[in-house]
Order: structure tokens, then C-alpha cells, then sequence
């Protein structure tokens, strides 16, 4: 079980977690005891499941421990430091602000303390939201909260299932998908951003996924003149995020 010291919000218990399923802010995931059975523990396995919750099952003494004593019934849950927008909610903010849309994509971004960067950028950029993948990706945690020096509370975030359909979803609200792409023929500073955009970035080292790659309407690349390959993911987005600010300033 790995460390979750960063988490902003533990849940212990099977009904406070059953509440928690119910409400707006999302659960992360739920740990329950290796041989906690009966009807209420069935009952919070099938809801976390309908909702998509990953489930993991570990001995009991190793929730004795991560709890410090805290009465857990053998079950405890981790849940987001902030309640989950959609896509539709990230589009409106465009329209009620009467600009083009704006979004950040992130496709795998584990790390906390980047996702924080990016929101702090995106923030500061003026960009209308950021949308994250439910699985192998950082949710909404402490760490993020602390990274992005309150930029959080200012920066819709969307979690979806499905990456490649909520793109699709963007492209019949009529943006244009672009993705970051090392490989790809045309530079950033080549592309016209000043209409509705969605910016879609990928994990350090992996970059983003076969099926969402290939959701994009066109791929970019950022110059790399240096013997390093790659940036930080979020310095990359500082680096685009900020070009669609500065082209966008212009043309006002």
C-alpha cells in the first residue's frame, strides 16, 4: 500500500464512505480488509464499482497502521480535495467570459506536484479548464492543492473515463484538438491558437496514448535544440500556454 500522507481527506468507515460515494466530490479509491465480509461491505464494493472507484484489498493490520488508530471498520476511502467539473461546465466559463475555449488535456500526468504546476499556469494563463483521465493519472489531492498555490480553487478540473470521447465531445463544440507530440512534423509557434483549442499534453517519458494521440486534429512539437529530450511536462505547458496567451492578447 503506498504512502498517502498527501491526501487531503480520509473517509473511515462503511456507511461515512457510502455517504461519500453519494456526494460531489470524488473518491479516489477505498481500501478494505483482506476477509471484511457481510452485507454492508458488499453493498460499498457493487457502489464504488457502478461508479468506477478502483478497490483495493489489503491485510488488515495494514490499515491498523495507515489509520494510527482510528476506528476503520476495515474500510477507509481517499477523496478529492475538490469537487469534479465537466467538460460542459469548462465550456460555459468560456462562453460567460464571451472568449473562444481554452483547455488543457492531461493524458497520465502522476505526478501531484505537476498536475499542481499546471493548474498554477493555467490559472495564470487564462485558460478555461483542465481535464484529467479517471485512471493512471494524480487526482485531486493535497499535494496538488499545495503546488498550485491556490490556483485550484480558481481552475475547473473535469475527470473523465474516456480521454478519446471527451475530445470528440470538444470537437463537436467545435475546438480544435492539438497534440504535444515529439514526433510530429510542425512546430508550436507554426499554429494559429486564437479560436477554440484544446491543448492535449502527455505523461514525461510516455507522452500521450496511441488512441488519444490519434484523436487530435493535428500534432505539434516544441524545438528541442539541447541534448535533453524532453522538458517537464508542466514547463512544457508553460511553454504553450503561454504562446495561445500571448497570440490571443494580440488579437484583441
Amino acid at each position: 500500500m503506498k504512502e498517502e500522507s498527501n491526501r487531503t481527506d480520509r473517509v473511515f468507515g462503511i456507511h461515512p464512505l457510502m455517504e461519500a460515494l453519494r456526494g460531489e466530490r470524488s473518491v479516489e479509491r477505498i481500501y478494505i480488509a483482506k476477509g471484511r465480509g457481510g452485507t454492508a461491505v458488499e453493498d460499498l464494493i457493487r457502489l464504488a464499482r457502478s461508479k468506477g472507484v478502483p478497490l483495493h484489498f489489503e491485510p488488515r493490520e495494514v490499515l491498523d497502521r495507515i489509520v494510527g488508530g482510528t476506528k476503520h471498520q476495515g474500510a477507509m476511502g481517499l477523496v478529492a480535495a475538490k469537487a469534479y467539473g465537466t467538460l460542459e461546465e469548462i465550456l460555459a466559463r468560456a462562453s460567460n467570459k464571451g472568449e473562444p475555449p481554452a483547455v488543457l488535456v492531461l493524458d497520465g500526468v502522476e505526478d501531484p506536484r505537476n498536475l499542481g504546476a499546471i493548474l498554477r499556469t493555467a490559472d495564470a494563463a487564462g485558460f478555461h479548464g483542465v481535464v484529467i483521465p479517471q485512471r493512471r493519472a494524480s487526482g485531486l489531492t493535497e499535494t496538488v492543492a499545495k503546488s498550485s498555490a491556490g490556483a485550484l480553487e480558481y481552475v475547473a478540473v473535469a475527470r473523465v473515463v474516456n480521454l478519446t470521447q471527451a475530445l470528440e465531445s470538444f470537437k463537436a463544440a467545435g475546438l480544435w484538438i492539438y497534440g504535444l507530440d515529439p514526433g510530429a512534423e510542425k512546430s508550436y509557434l507554426d499554429i494559429d491558437y486564437r479560436g477554440p483549442v484544446a491543448m492535449v499534453v502527455g505523461a514525461e517519458g510516455e507522452g500521450i496514448g496511441r488512441r488519444v494521440l490519434s484523436a487530435c486534429d493535428e500534432r505539434v512539437r516544441l524545438p528541442m535544440k539541447g541534448r535533453v529530450a524532453s522538458l517537464n511536462v508542466s514547463v512544457a505547458v508553460g511553454v504553450m500556454a503561454y504562446e495561445i496567451l500571448r497570440q490571443r492578447a494580440v488579437s484583441r
